[in-house]
């Protein structure tokens, strides 16, 4: 599964993103930044 997120918003907000895609990295979802290869 390929995961695309846009962060909108504070500081604060890019840094929970970062941290989550971490996660979400560390659990074997890949992550994307092109939107169109994205699975959601």
């Amino acid at each position: 599964m390929k995961v695309g997120v846009i962060s909108l918003g504070c500081a604060k907000n890019l840094v929970d993103t970062e941290v989550m895609l971490g996660i979400m990295q560390d659990n074997g979802i890949t992550i994307t930044p092109n939107p169109a290869d994205a699975d959601i």
